[in-house]
């Protein structure tokens, strides 16, 4: 059986972007049909125009990609959360994102689906794991089955957490680099397979 897969997130510069796609990836190598949203701003242009990029990012991302929705998460087998860090927990774009699903939450839509997630941070120990592991509680409270990467995969050993994929961009928007994408591949191919096996029980 296949799943369906959610990925939200948020990015600004394309770090956590890149390794939304390769969480899709490894999930779409499982045969499931993905769905890639990227979590709006609530600030205006003026706002973005003060950091470098930010702007350009979302005019290019937002081109790309839908917002996502309630809808999108009631589709889901599986929910993959991505954020960059903000002072060692998630961005306020992705986490206005999740507050919004408080309708499936009182309904419990999302009770038993699977649910991960993958940061990246500008500097070494910013607060990456801290970041990933912050986005559990919420998830918990969705009633979502949390699915780690662990050190399932030999690729784990070089990079990530054991929490999820990661990267450091190492305050020059560094994109992630082939062992980090590499798990997070892994992670979408984690996620697509215990989603399936999920959806078979649910």
């Amino acid at each position: 059986m296949t799943s369906k897969i959610l990925i939200a997130f948020y990015s600004r510069g394309g770090v956590t972007e890149a390794l939304a796609k390769a969480v899709a990836e490894g999930a779409k190598s499982e045969g499931a049909e993905v769905r890639m949203r990227r979590a709006r701003e609530f600030v205006g242009e003026e706002v973005m125009k003060k950091a470098p990029g930010w702007l350009e990012g979302v005019q290019r991302m937002n081109a790309l990609y839908e917002a996502p929705t309630e809808a999108d998460a009631e589709w889901a087998d599986g929910i993959v959360f991505g954020t960059p860090t903000r002072f060692g927990s998630m961005t306020a774009e992705l986490k206005a994102y999740i507050d919004s699903l408080g309708g499936l939450w009182f309904k419990g839509a999302l009770v038993g689906k699977a649910g991960s997630a993958f940061a990246s941070t500008s500097t070494l120990h910013g607060g990456n794991e801290m970041t990933i592991t912050a986005l559990y509680a919420p998830m918990a409270h969705l009633g979502l089955i949390l699915v780690p990467t662990g050190y399932a995969d030999p690729v784990l050993f070089k990079a990530g957490t054991p929490y999820g994929a990661s990267s450091v961009s190492g305050n020059i928007g560094a994109l992630p680099g082939d062992d980090d994408l590499a798990v997070a591949r892994f992670q979408g191919k984690r996620v697509a397979r215990v989603a399936a096996a999920l959806k078979t029980v649910r």
